[in-house]
């Protein structure tokens, strides 16, 4: 292995079934000590790609290469057992009749002594020393995941994948797992491919983010680079709600109730949608009908009517809408914040935080 190659690099993989491809293309890379994550809706192909790089299931096209190593490619498929990468699913299949300590040094080479000195690392790294003589049954969920965790990084795989770990975690205990996994996770060095569905998961334990949808990657990149700078709608709205207008260019400018938006690119008579976020519009009461003055970040302001307001516990969400009739805006406004139905605001929004894509097929 050369220093520049990654644990991890797939290219053109695919995968077909019933006619259909369900992985379509899939080119990512992971490097030694990163944290990837796959993230879509269900049924995109997120799992199916993970269980084609452990060798679970054979491609079509394509070509996996671990640690600079072809293992699934033109002529080439390496069982899981030769692939040497680790495995942990939701369910984290611990076997029950054997004692945590056993469990995690299950299919461990070595003498007996090198094992046991294995297991115990890997055990007090985990925060579970002391539990090696107790059996999976006897312990919480959290704990069950931990000694997973820690069996999947015996063997020191340099590549470790990860399908939905903490989905059957409590949510008041998931966050804090998450955490302590990741400090495991990046103590070892491993490059970790991690599936999930939830973009809060991915935002709090990836390095880089691979966004799925229909069997293809539509965009990777660092969760900032791509929250900030989404590929199209489905994107941004994959992240958090999104509040959109809808316009048509004309001289690389489309006009809406906030004034005109900059359209570069675009052909005249293009549709668009403007998409922005909630928490990036900005709240004015009602002056006798006087809006507060235009700024060159927030560009026009436009007058809503509240429809209606919910406290959401960290934040107040406010529903208006706005002086055609038709168009709804939704803001999010931190702590407390109700008015009632039909008052009158002015709504303003930062430029710098809408997009501007072509009119989706599908809207």
């Amino acid at each position: 292995m050369s220093t520049e190659d990654p644990a991890l690099e797939v290219r053109g993989l695919t995968r077909v079934l019933g006619g259909r491809p369900v992985v379509d293309g899939v080119d990512l890379t992971v490097a030694a000590g990163q944290v990837t994550c796959l993230l879509g809706p269900s049924g995109c192909g997120k799992s199916t790609t993970l269980r084609l790089i452990a060798g679970l299931d054979r491609a079509d096209d394509g070509e996996i290469r671990l640690s600079g190593r072809t293992v699934e490619g033109p002529g080439v498929h390496l069982p899981p057992e030769e692939r040497g990468v680790g495995l942990m699913f939701q369910d984290f299949a611990l076997f029950p009749h054997l004692t945590v300590a056993q469990n995690v040094g299950f299919g461990l080479a070595g003498s007996r002594a090198e094992k046991a000195a294995r297991v115990a690392e890997l055990l007090e790294r985990v925060a579970l020393s002391g539990y090696g003589d107790m059996h999976p049954h006897q312990l919480s969920g959290g704990e069950q995941q931990r000694v997973a965790l820690a069996r999947a990084l015996a063997p020191r795989p340099k590549v470790l994948l990860m399908d939905e770990p903490f989905s059957g975690l409590d949510n008041r205990l998931r966050d804090g797992i998450r955490d302590d996994t990741l400090a495991v996770l990046k103590a070892e060095g491993t490059a970790v491919l991690l599936v999930t569905h939830e973009p809060d998961e991915a935002m709090r334990m990836a390095d880089s983010i691979a966004l799925m949808r229909g069997g293809r990657i539509v965009q990777m990149a660092a969760p900032y680079n791509l929250y900030t700078a989404p590929a199209d709608r489905d994107a941004a709205a994959f992240f958090s709600d999104v509040n959109q207008l809808a316009a048509t260019v004309e001289g690389a400018l489309c006009d809406t109730p906030f004034g005109q938006f900059l359209a570069p690119g675009l052909a005249d008579g293009t549709e668009v949608e403007i998409v922005f976020r909630p928490q990036h519009v900005r709240l004015d009461f009602d002056r006798e009908g006087r809006g507060p003055a235009p700024t060159p970040a927030e560009g026009v302001p436009a007058r809503g009517v509240v429809e209606r307001a919910r406290f959401m516990g960290r934040e107040s969400l406010v529903e208006f809408t706005m002086a055609d009739g038709s168009t709804r805006v939704t803001a999010t406004v931190p702590a407390i914040f109700l008015p009632k139905p039909g008052t009158p605001l002015w709504l303003s929004i930062r430029r710098d935080r809408c997009f501007v894509f072509p009119k989706a097929r599908d809207a």
